[in-house]
């Protein structure tokens, strides 16, 4: 949470967390929650305490920092540091802390080789390859090399070879995830025969759902455990359905009016009336993360009825129409996202207005001040 000085709340239900992960588990024989980034907006502490009760004993995090708070909340469970060790104070940390953070360069092992000396410990490290996303990462064909720099460090242990998936979640590029999961296995393979003990983990919330043979020794899942179906709008949905949304966005009504016909509402002037009609003026605005580019576009949820935006997204207000929604009073909750009912906004409806996805949703409001339901 970073934004406090507004009316937004977001509410969180951490047994649709449990019941999502669940849900995992049937698909998945060892998930590691993936709760970076504040857990997608949702509270990493809330988030990882609920699901180490559930039965995660490994889970992910950003930074090396997150994955110190992460330790610090649920001290029991393996804890990995997806960015790995970015500056100075990060490579200490990692050694004090027995993070398993990722490492995708030389300069990294090294580094840590150095840190785990002065510490006097030895130092866990997954290995990330990169099959195909070019962001982080060893290349596919360095894995003799990091073998052999492996074999001269006495300090630092690889206990896992991970790498990324770039469409998983896309039925319309299988191909291009089959080649990454060659890839993978042939770095599996050289490690191996290197006599490197070393755990494989590749899939993501995509390839636990859709791909199966991707499943490897431990999966990865993100989004999926926040209640997002990876195959949303897509042939494959079905595969994603039973995942629970678990956050609600909520603010208040703080303004009715009718106006005439002819009337303009908000800046610019894009929206006129073409009767008499009557609205509504919502306390949420851009700085409270709820986008500009809603403008005209999207809907909000009051009494369980859908009523749409009006012209611009302001600062901190925002205008609907109430037509379809004459009993609505001052004060009364306003879903920005979720809400009770049949016309409840799903994460997916709120992306595709917005024109991103459903990572982006969560993360930014979740930054909202947020309100617990067990």
């Amino acid at each position: 949470m970073s934004i406090w000085y507004n009316h937004v709340r977001a509410r969180i239900r951490l047994q649709a967390l449990v019941d999502n992960f669940n849900l995992i588990r049937t698909r998945a024989a060892n998930p590691a929650p993936v709760i970076k980034s504040d857990a997608y907006g949702h509270g990493l502490r809330e988030a990882a305490e609920v699901l180490f009760a559930a039965g995660a004993r490994t889970m992910a995090a950003g930074t090396v920092g997150e994955a110190a708070v992460l330790k610090d909340t649920v001290p029991e469970a393996e804890v990995i540091s997806l960015l790995g060790p970015i500056d100075a104070a990060d490579y200490g940390c990692v050694c004090e802390r027995d993070i398993i953070a990722f490492v995708g360069n030389t300069e990294q092992l090294l580094l840590l080789e150095e840190a785990g000396k002065r510490a006097g410990t030895t130092v866990r490290v997954a290995l990330k390859f990169d099959t195909g996303m070019a962001r982080l990462g060893f290349g596919a064909e360095e894995a003799s090399g990091v073998a052999d720099t492996l074999d001269g460090l006495e300090y630092v242990r690889a206990g896992l070879v991970c790498s990324h998936l770039a469409t998983a979640d896309d039925p319309g590029q299988v191909e291009y995830v089959r080649e990454q999961g060659e890839r993978f296995v042939r770095i599996m393979h050289t490690l191996h025969a290197r006599g490197l003990d070393v755990r494989a983990s590749l899939a993501n919330s995509g390839a636990i759902f859709g791909h199966p043979a991707l499943h490897h020794d431990l999966q990865r899942p993100g989004i999926a455990l926040y209640g997002g179906n990876p195959f949303h709008g897509t042939a494959w949905e079905e595969q994603g359905q039973g995942l629970r949304q678990a956050m609600d966005v909520s603010t208040r009504l703080v303004q009715v009016r009718t106006i005439p016909a002819g009337q303009s509402v908000s800046y610019g002037r894009t929206f006129k009336a073409s009767a008499e009609m009557r609205i509504g003026v919502v306390a949420v605005g851009y700085a409270d993360n709820y986008s500009r580019g809603l403008s005209s576009k999207a809907q909000m949820l009051v009494n369980g009825k859908r009523v749409p935006v009006l012209g611009r997204v302001c600062m901190q207000l925002t205008a609907v129409d109430l037509s379809s929604a004459p009993e609505t009073m001052i004060g009364d909750e306003v879903f920005l996202l979720g809400g009770e009912g049949p016309c409840a906004i799903s994460a997916d409806e709120l992306a595709a207005w917005w024109g991103t996805i459903t990572y982006e949703v969560f993360c930014l409001l979740g930054q909202n001040p947020r309100e617990y339901i067990v």
